[in-house]
């Protein structure tokens, strides 16, 4: 082995994902620090181990279009009071895992101007009769186009305004791996564990919880930060399915805590 002549320089886009090079060398062995880890319980039996290093927190579709009161769903008559029930245990949650240096990931819908990432198929969803305000349609009071990126419908609620340092990945599906760089992000953050966080927990949440377990990501669903517009029954089947099938249900406040110790 030749003797090192110049200093390794790290390359790479995460501090968890690093190679050191040089002219003479290529080191690809990533620094590996002592796990930080935490227990949970899933329902308050199950003892869960957490690695806080190779965990993110996934929020998704935290809204104005679905959580605020002049949003579309507000709009065409939903009661978005129940989508705002995760707003206050997020903010007591995320200091402390940005605390921990944990990614949070916003996870939105935020589609194109021109609408061309949607199928016909997706805008019958929430347009089925071709008549009235659907995706990227105006909103009639503010003329916002809804779930389009940049605008006001899309961004996250003032409550939990994102930080700059936090990551922005925008979906067009109920499911944010499809067509996004959501797994990329993931995988070069060296992350194995995801917490989901969010609206609706039937819809967008579970499919993406889903597909991450496909995936092979380790998958937690925070049942109080998480929330449904659906009827009851909607979310027992999700937290039955996540018990069942996907992952586990943990509370956040045992995290807080946890944390806080």
């Amino acid at each position: 082995m030749t003797q090192r002549q110049t200093p390794l320089v790290p390359l790479g886009s995460s501090v968890r994902n690093l190679w050191h090079v040089s002219a003479q060398e290529v080191d690809l062995v990533r620094d590996a620090p002592p796990p930080p880890q935490v227990a949970v319980a899933q329902d308050g039996e199950r003892r869960i181990q957490l690695d806080i290093n190779r965990t993110a927190l996934i929020v998704i579709d935290m809204q104005n279009d679905f959580c605020h009161p002049d949003g579309w769903l507000g709009h065409i008559g939903v009661d978005v009071t129940p989508a705002r029930a995760p707003i206050e245990p997020l903010r007591r949650l995320l200091p402390a895992l940005r605390e921990a240096e944990m990614p949070v990931v916003w996870l939105n819908w935020g589609n194109r101007a021109d609408r061309l990432n949607l199928s016909p198929a997706l805008l019958h969803v929430y347009k089925p009769t071709g008549e009235g305000v659907g995706l990227g349609d105006p909103l009639p009071l503010s003329g916002e186009p809804v779930l389009e990126s940049g605008s006001w419908a899309a961004a996250v609620v003032d409550e939990l305004a994102p930080w700059p340092e936090d990551i922005r990945v925008n979906k067009y599906r109920m499911s944010g791996f499809k067509d996004t760089e959501l797994d990329s992000i993931l995988r070069n953050l060296n992350v194995t564990t995801l917490l989901f966080a969010g609206v609706n927990a039937d819809q967008c949440v579970l499919c993406t919880l889903q597909d991450a377990n496909f995936h092979g990501y380790d998958c937690l669903l925070l049942e109080d930060c998480c929330a449904t517009t659906s009827p009851q029954y909607c979310m027992d089947a999700t937290l039955y399915n996540v018990r069942q099938c996907f992952g586990f249900v943990i509370d956040s406040e045992q995290l807080v805590s946890q944390l806080a110790g």
